[in-house]
């Protein structure tokens, strides 16, 4: 007698994500195929190409996934050192870089043209952008360019960050430092100036 217990489509499309998701962190993205998934998984291929018809569809979901739980660790509160509550942002995408480079990587590489990985991305990063605007407090006109340069911030971050893992030219303290850095430099001649 069987003691599996069939699960919910939900539950079971979870566990195929982490699956998925190990892989991923472990292999680049061209070495992780469905069949290794779906063994990983303990279910059949057809199984698995039921819930995600193709790789990228497997991948999109381990990032939408990766991507809700990045933006649950990162609130920011306007009551705290915005700058303390930045590094500690960073700190937690870092980590979560480093565990999962491969997979971060094939997002801004390999899956750079893919347009459901990259409006998850950009969806990403302009949740990042309204916190980090309403924990600094900036209205009206200020608000409208301290918004591009977060935004061009944040893209700078990634670019980076992605260059980072691929090349390690530098610390992670350093890559920290270098980030701050480009943000206070940029938001200074904005936050510094009356408000017209």
């Amino acid at each position: 007698m069987s003691t599996r217990r069939r699960l919910a489509p939900e539950e079971r499309r979870l566990l195929l994500i982490d699956a998925g998701e190990r892989l991923f962190a472990e292999r680049a993205y061209d070495d992780v195929l469905m069949e290794d998934v779906a063994a990983a998984a303990g279910v059949s291929r057809a199984l698995l190409y039921r819930h995600f018809p193709n790789k990228r569809e497997l991948f999109a979901g381990i990032y939408r996934r990766a991507t809700e739980q990045l933006l649950g660790n990162t609130v920011l509160d306007p009551e705290r050192p915005l700058m303390d509550q930045i590094i500690a942002a960073l700190d937690t995408h870092f980590d979560y870089f480093e565990a999962n480079a491969h997979s971060v990587i094939a997002a801004n590489r390999q899956l750079a043209g893919d347009p459901t990985v990259q409006a998850i991305i950009w969806g990403e990063l302009g949740e990042l952008r309204h916190r980090m605007l309403d924990a600094i407090g900036l209205t009206g006109r200020r608000r409208e360019v301290a918004s591009s340069v977060i935004i061009g911030w944040l893209t700078f971050v990634r670019v980076l960050t992605v260059d980072w893992l691929e090349q390690r030219s530098c610390t992670r303290e350093q890559l920290r430092d270098i980030c701050i850095a480009a943000l206070v430099g940029a938001l200074e001649p904005i936050t510094a100036q009356d408000e017209s």
